[in-house]
């Protein structure tokens, strides 16, 4: 496992070694050679780790050593920082005053530097000495990825009696390796370490029809994570032979890539084959196989096995089917556990409370095979309930340290190790937010954020890297989505239980992520760097050089445990029931993200513009009624959301904040809505109680903001009119939500080539929308809500060609829909709502072929599922009518 962590300690250490603060010093060659140091201790680590594997003694030392020194820099430049921004926030004469102070810690940041650089040195000179006296006869293990595919390819010979709830997946697999496609098909198996792909793969392999299909020339392959390509086609090609009855060439071990895939294409020619690549991690190894192998147009076949989505998405020139590794049913994981704890003794379980803790442990395990049977040996040999109920309460513990369990949590290391740098701290990160807890995609990428684990680019900005880091831990199966937005990103996402649990062994185990539970667990996470507390809070339990806190409970108390935790760069708060916070909150100079969403938090400190490093500020759904003056000195902020009803004192100002991308929720002052073209980053704008005396000013201002994705307006009320027809936002807007009446459909509707969603609400419109809207070519979201069109029609007669979702809500005088046929052609989901004058089904509903849902709620009594005729509907897999 250490092997996966090198970057956690070297590489963090050389991204502190790029903080701001440290040009500050003066030590700029220093720091260089320090640098230098460190990268050759990373390439001893690296070498080490891949010749000797993680396990062994001294290299853990080393790799702990490392991660030590990491968070020991680290809190010396942030200690640093802290004193610097303190500084910058008080008025010039104290600033003054307090400047031998400042001289004084400046020297002390220097020698301590100068500490660190000896220390490297020591661990440089005894890294050298134990590689020249120790490294030369130290026996290569191959680690723990000759481990793993030494398990991968033991899982080849289980026996069919230990396969449970893969039945369908054989079939489906099968039959599609048994068409009579003559075209060369790849299948791919994909999944989650410990999802059962091997299983399902080997079951197959080894069936008697599958065989005889393919006339005996198969071949199994594990490729793993470090394979090399010429072993790979030497171990092909000693099995096809043997298979086929021919003698393979002697002289394989001096053959080099070219001269031995010249001789397996030759070989395979003109043969029905069927080839099992297990256990594959990189389109690469595609690219150098797969794609060389012929396609002879007679029914050849490929099966691949991967965790990755990458493997299972490449485009394979052929024909290509993917099957993806469902988590077992609940009654298949209960009849897996079942078969590996009580097969010895099938009457344990009964007469005691054993069985429901045993489907607690099954429910933990969240469907995963490897987990349910691994848990379920183990706990063969556990008689009493007092056993069994110890391990059940420490889990997590018990993945750490009982070696009946070790390779649940090695097999899912594998994928945390092939992580790049920056990824590893971001899956890390995940484990502190609840079992179960579904993180929504913003909030996650803003926390990442604020602690600098997104690598910096002259490209495309933080978050849009950030994005792509949860994109790849999804594609990687360490992430899972719970729900997708209409733009095809995930919305809100989660980790499974057992690979949060493996990543908070590995957290806990570096000091990196802890979960607080109770009193009981104080002692042991006082070192962590990012903390999450899920019940009560107690003053002891923030440990000092804490850099998250994140917090669960729902809790009446005062948050008041912030004194001493000056380093801290991330506090959430969001939904934890907190209703009040402390003066010393100001103090948190390094403070980069605030989250006080959902709690009954009333009020900020009156010296809240002292945290002149906050980037995040979020108070929506909090009782926050008011922002304290000095909002705008806080020129690093990014992202203010705020609740629509919240006053700002100095709301004028905010325009100063030029960093400004996200502003949401402000009510427009005169001065603020004729300076908003000076806030030239703004992506997303949301003003209530937009006036006609702004429309010149609002003009004139959206005219500037190029980079704007999402514009909202709404007036005082939704009686107001909205007065938007002079008014056009830039090209490039991608949402757009009207709040309110208008008195005619603006014409500039229809230059809006790239928006994406349309909402609009109480329009009250006497023209009918859909003629200015149904061109829009990437147009996948409309939101009619409330009385939009005063006309009792809509008629859908052309166009929308990229629309999948459709809402009408609240419209009193519609009494008809009319679907023409070619209109709406992806439309995957139709919601009539609070629209009691609908009386049938939209005619023409029977064209829309990729039509998956469609719900009718509050609609006329008329209409029911008995009045329809759901025959002619059988292409809509889901129909409500409430």
């Amino acid at each position: 496992m250490a092997s996966g962590l090198i970057d956690l300690g070297v590489g963090r250490i050389l991204n502190v070694l790029e903080s701001e603060v440290l040009q500050q010093t003066g030590l700029r060659d220093e720091i260089e050679m320090t640098k230098l140091k460190l990268r050759f201790m990373r390439s001893f680590l690296e070498q080490h780790a891949s010749a000797s594997g993680s396990r062994d003694a001294v290299f853990t030392t080393f790799v702990k050593e490392t991660r030590d020194l990491a968070y020991h820099i680290e809190n010396i430049v942030d200690g640093f920082s802290y004193h610097i921004n303190r500084r910058a926030g008080q008025a010039w004469l104290k600033r003054a005053s307090h400047f031998p102070a400042y001289l004084r810690k400046r020297r002390s940041l220097v020698s301590e530097l100068e500490t660190v650089n000896q220390k490297i040195q020591q661990l440089s000179a005894l890294m050298d000495m134990f590689h020249s006296e120790g490294a030369a006869s130290l026996p290569s293990t191959g680690g723990d990825g000759q481990w793993a595919k030494n398990l991968q390819e033991s899982s080849f010979f289980a026996g069919d009696d230990s396969l449970v709830g893969i039945d369908d997946s054989v079939d489906e697999v099968t039959w599609w390796l048994l068409d009579s496609e003559p075209q060369r098909i790849v299948v791919t198996v994909v999944g989650m370490g410990g999802s059962g792909k091997t299983t399902l793969a080997s079951s197959i392999f080894r069936s008697h029809c599958v065989r005889r299909h393919f006339d005996s020339c198969c071949c199994w392959v594990t490729v793993s994570q470090s394979y090399d390509i010429n072993n790979v086609i030497k171990a092909m090609l000693k099995e096809i032979c043997k298979e086929l009855g021919l003698q393979a060439p002697t002289d394989l071990s001096s053959m080099e890539y070219m001269q031995l895939m010249e001789i397996l294409v030759n070989i395979l020619r003109h043969k029905r084959y069927f080839i099992v690549f297990d256990d594959v991690w990189s389109t690469e190894f595609l690219d150098l196989i797969c794609e060389r192998l012929p396609n002879d147009v007679n029914g050849s076949r490929l099966m691949i096995t991967t965790r990755s989505e990458r493997v299972a998405d490449f485009s394979f020139g052929t024909v290509s089917r993917s099957h993806r590794m469902e988590p077992l049913s609940e009654d298949k994981a209960w009849e897996l556990f079942c078969k590996n704890a009580f097969s010895r003794n099938p009457m344990q379980n009964q007469g005691s409370n054993i069985e429901s803790i045993a489907r607690n442990l099954v429910q933990k395990c969240r469907g995963l095979p490897l987990a349910i049977a691994t848990l379920g040996s183990m706990m063969s040999t556990r008689r009493s309930e007092s056993e069994w109920r110890r391990i059940h309460d420490n889990l997590t513990w018990e993945l750490s340290n009982n070696p009946e369990l070790g390779h649940i949590q090695r097999i899912l290391v594998l994928s945390f190790n092939d992580l790049p740098n920056p990824q590893k701290h971001c899956f890390l990160y995940c484990s502190i937010f609840p079992e179960d807890y579904e993180i929504e995609r913003k909030r996650l990428v803003r926390m990442w954020m604020a602690h600098g684990f997104v690598e910096q680019s002259n490209g495309p900005k933080p978050e849009e890297v950030a994005e792509s880091y949860i994109m790849e831990l999804i594609c990687r199966n360490l992430l899972q989505v719970v729900s997708w937005n209409i733009s095809g990103r995930p919305k809100v996402i989660k980790m499974h239980d057992v690979v949060r649990e493996v990543a908070l062994v590995i957290s806990k185990r570096e000091k990196f992520c802890d979960v607080y539970m109770d009193e009981m667990e104080e002692a042991q996470c006082d070192e962590t760097r990012h903390l999450c507390v899920q019940r009560g809070i107690s003053s002891g339990v923030i440990p000092r050089n804490l850099y998250t806190l994140l917090v669960c409970p729902i809790s009446q108390e005062k948050f008041g445990l912030l004194d001493g935790v000056k380093l801290l760069r991330a506090l959430d708060l969001e939904d934890s029931g907190i209703d009040n916070l402390s003066d010393s909150l100001v103090k948190l100079y390094n403070l980069k993200y605030l989250n006080l969403r959902k709690t009954k938090v009333r009020k900020l400190p009156k010296s809240f513009h002292r945290l002149i490093n906050l980037e995040t500020l979020l108070i929506k759904h909090s009782e926050i009624e008011e922002l304290p003056a000095g909002i705008s000195k806080l020129r690093k902020l990014r992202f203010l959301v705020v609740n629509r009803n919240t006053l700002m004192t100095d709301s004028s100002n905010i325009w100063q904040l030029k960093r400004l991308e996200v502003l949401d929720g402000v009510l427009p002052k005169t001065n603020l809505v004729k300076n908003l073209g000076k806030m030239t980053k703004l992506t997303k704008l949301t003003l209530w109680d937009v006036r006609k005396d702004h429309m010149d000013d609002l003009r004139d201002s959206l005219s500037k903001l190029k980079d704007l994705r999402s514009l909202s307006l709404s007036p005082i009320s939704e009686a107001d009119t909205l007065p938007i027809d002079e008014i056009s936002p830039p090209a490039n807007i991608e949402k757009l939500n009207l709040y309110g009446r208008l008195e005619r459909v603006p014409t500039w509707f229809r230059t809006l080539r790239k928006l994406t969603t349309l909402a609009l609400s109480w329009s009250e419109l006497r023209e009918d929308p859909i003629p200015y809207i149904q061109a829009l070519p990437n147009l996948v979201k409309v939101i009619f809500f409330g009385n939009v069109y005063e006309g009792d029609r809509l008629h859908f007669e052309e166009g929308f060609p990229s629309l999948k979702v459709l809402w009408i809500t609240n419209m009193a005088h519609l009494r008809e829909i009319v679907i023409q046929k070619g209109a709406m052609p992806h439309l995957q989901t139709l919601q009539i709502v609070a629209c009691e004058g609908i009386k049938r089904l939209p005619d023409g509903i029977e064209s829309l072929s990729s039509l998956q849902e469609l719900s009718l709620y509050g609609v006329s009594d008329e209409l029911t599922e008995e009045s329809i005729d759901r025959s002619k509907f059988n292409h809509i897999p889901t129909i409500t009518i409430a």
